[in-house]
């Protein structure tokens, strides 16, 4: 049997022990990695095609929701600057002490030092983004002001590497400005794609070809399968959604292969392991800059919290950047394993916190919110659901379904909510009363008085995010008036175990569809 089948089957168990103690599967992948390594089971070289593509593949879906007013805004671009600012010169500091320690790891320069913390200050897209897909949160506010600081950071990793492997774009790559011209043709191209394996294929396609076309003019391949990303967006909405929900189960398949290669940069020494404990521990600030940056630019404590707390990594450029010194010879191949334990580190570190972000919150919110400016950004300021006594969470097509079924058999007062301000707008346009707000956020239940509604219609996009306002109406005392969406039996069993109403999709949609074609059918 292939080595490197070995591995993928050592990943699956681990990732199910991991996931059966109540922790994601993606750290048994990683701790599968390093199993298989040390096993000598296929090399990091054998995954690397699968990580490639199933990295390009998350930035290209990126690309897909990504709206390139969000970066614009000072809060994203000056938060991102500032903490490198105040980040590098601090790791730079702790790395020239511990490696005088450790004649493993020795440094010969002060600039090699800087260079790793330059590496070191970048939070993890990969991880951010799984985190945001986990809870259904890609959309929301906070995730696009933390997408948007990774994308700079992106910016200014392109930038590096250009400068220290002299590698320049092509003059031709400056004809790439050109294809946002074409959004037009492409978007009747996505239409005449239809549905199915073909449209799959062609975001595959997009994605990897927009990479292989950049790479070719001597461009950073991810940036331009983000931009790709954009570009469709822009040409067709709708069918950018689609490929970017076809796309999805591939994405996380291929990012498997991302985590297990962590592993194969080697199995590490005592010394490795103390100076990535050490490197791991100052990520404690990393959540505390972004959240004092994002206040001070007068954005909410619970926006500020939850994109510093996604933010709280090391990103997998600093393993870029390692292998570059390496390669030079300003390095010891020491480091790459170092910092790929201390990556490693980081993610065990934020992933079980991030899976409790919400309740930490809840716990926390008083002593956080004295950190609020008193004038936020309009924004962040809490829009009113009038009078309405009936409330859509969620305005996705179960949820705008549900309100216009509402709107034609009931005259009960209605109003939509969603955290998407593209959503809404769209949805304002065509004459939905909706508002714009965050269904888990416990400032927006107690402002809008949601627990004194009527009925409380639940359909988000994710489960956990369900189960997280459930938990809320509980603690509310309001969770009988709330009917949840449920997309598989164990999940309506769980939400009906809290007390609430459970509407399971796919058997109570048949149910309905029945209902109408009986009603049709009489009227004939």
């Amino acid at each position: 049997m292939e080595p490197i089948i070995l591995a993928l089957a050592l990943a699956f168990v681990a990732g199910l022990v991991v996931r059966s103690i109540g922790y994601p599967p993606l750290l048994g992948y990683l701790l599968a990695g390093f199993a298989a390594s040390a096993m000598d089971l296929g090399s990091a070289e054998s995954l690397e095609p699968i990580a490639e593509a199933g990295i390009l593949l998350l930035l290209f879906t990126i690309g897909l929701k990504l709206r390139i007013e969000s970066l614009t805004p000072v809060y994203v671009w000056g938060t991102a600057l500032i903490n490198m600012a105040a980040v590098i010169p601090l790791t730079t500091a702790v790395i020239l002490l511990v490696s005088s320690f450790f004649p493993q790891l020795a440094i010969d320069s002060q600039q090699t030092a800087w260079t790793l913390a330059f590496a070191l200050s970048f939070s993890s897209t990969v991880l951010a983004v799984k985190l945001f897909d986990e809870r259904g949160d890609v959309t929301s506010f906070y995730a696009n002001i933390a997408i948007g600081i990774l994308v700079v950071q992106d910016l200014l990793a392109v930038v590096y590497l250009s400068v220290s492997l002299a590698s320049y774009p092509s003059p031709f790559a400056a004809l790439l400005l050109l294809i946002p011209l074409f959004r037009h043709q492409i978007g009747r191209l996505l239409r005449a794609i239809g549905h199915g394996e073909l449209l799959l294929l062609s975001g595959v396609v997009f994605a990897l070809g927009a990479a292989a076309l950049a790479d070719f003019l001597h461009v950073k391949g991810g940036l331009a399968a983000l931009a790709a990303g954009v570009l469709l967006a822009y040409s067709d909405t709708r069918k950018a959604k689609e490929i970017h929900d076809q796309l999805m189960g591939l994405k996380n398949l291929l990012l498997i292969g991302f985590f297990l290669q962590i592993g194969y940069y080697g199995f590490p020494s005592v010394p490795m392991i103390v100076v990535a404990g050490v490197l791991s521990l100052l990520l404690v600030l990393r959540p505390l800059i972004y959240f004092s940056l994002l206040t001070l630019f007068g954005l909410r404590a619970r926006t500020s919290y939850l994109a510093g707390m996604s933010l709280a990594t090391y990103s997998e450029f600093g393993l870029i950047v390692a292998a570059v010194a390496v390669t030079s010879g300003t390095l010891g191949v020491e480091w790459v394993t170092t910092l790929a334990l201390a990556m490693c580190l980081s993610f065990f570190i934020a992933t079980p916190l991030n899976e409790k972000i919400h309740f930490l919150y809840r716990k926390y919110q008083e002593p956080l919110e004295r950190y609020e400016r008193k004038e936020l950004l309009p924004q962040e300021r809490i829009e009113s659901l009038g009078d309405a006594d009936t409330v859509v969470l969620g305005m996705g097509r179960v949820g705008r379904t549900a309100y216009e079924s509402l709107m034609e058999r009931t005259a009960t007062k209605l109003v939509g909510v969603d955290e998407n301000y593209g959503v809404i707008g769209r949805l304002r346009e065509q004459g939905f009363n909706c508002v714009r707000g965050d269904a888990a956020d416990p400032d927006f239940w107690q402002r809008s008085k949601l627990q004194s509604r009527k009925l409380i219609l639940v359909s988000l996009s994710n489960h956990q995010e369900n189960l997280a306002v459930a938990h809320m109406a509980q603690e509310l005392g309001c969770i009988e008036r709330l009917c949840v969406v449920a997309r598989f039996p164990d999940e309506k069993q769980q939400l009906e175990e809290l007390g609430c109403v459970s509407f399971y999709l796919y058997e109570d949609t048949g149910r309905d569809f029945a209902e109408y074609s009986q009603r049709i059918a009489s009227e004939h």
